[in-house]
């Protein structure tokens, strides 16, 4: 959680340095690189407290990703300094959000990816260095175009090894190295 004296300047600051670092720099995401380059990342920073006030973010930002010009926004980032710093709530969220989705009829339009400091797969311990694949400096609900994801998928011929690959990189780096990566 951020302190309240923390800017939303700072947040998307840390925020922009682990997609940098971490998600580009690893080439975790390797669909990531060409829509940061491009400047078509949206960086949101909700003010709520709880999870009511996330989801009137996020339906907000929703809306707004699905108005915008996909050349100008792709992607959004909608980062949560305040709220949902327990991993069980914010799953609890995530799951509302999926909802949210289907409510707006959005579903094959608007997907969500999650990240979070404390992201822990199931069937995995607190510190599995393959958690951290989700790990962000604050809980993150990353809204994707559906159509954006098919292209980036077309692209990559080998998207389903992604996940079994950032498990390796991570391996290999290990915390020591994640730690010193975020560092930087």
């Amino acid at each position: 959680m951020s302190s309240p004296a923390e800017s939303h300047d700072a947040v998307i600051a840390a925020t922009r340095h682990w997609q940098t670092e971490a998600v580009i720099g690893l080439n975790l995401c390797p669909f990531a690189k060409a829509v940061h380059v491009k400047g078509q990342i949206r960086y949101a920073v909700s003010d709520a407290v709880d999870m009511e006030g996330v989801l009137a973010d996020l339906e907000t930002e929703i809306q707004a990703l699905v108005a915008a010009n996909p050349e100008a926004v792709d992607t959004t980032l909608l980062v949560i300094p305040n709220a949902l710093s327990d991993f069980l709530d914010y799953n609890d969220c995530l799951f509302f959000a999926e909802r949210m989705v289907k409510q707006l009829r959005l579903e094959g339009i608007i997907q969500i990816a999650s990240f979070h400091p404390h992201y822990q797969f199931e069937d995995s311990e607190p510190d599995d260095i393959e958690n951290y694949t989700n790990r962000a400096p604050y809980p993150i609900l990353h809204l994707l175009r559906e159509d954006s994801i098919e292209r980036a998928v077309q692209a990559f011929p080998d998207a389903e090894a992604i996940y079994e690959r950032n498990q390796e990189t991570l391996r290999r780096i290990g915390l020591k190295g994640w730690n010193e990566l975020m560092k930087k």
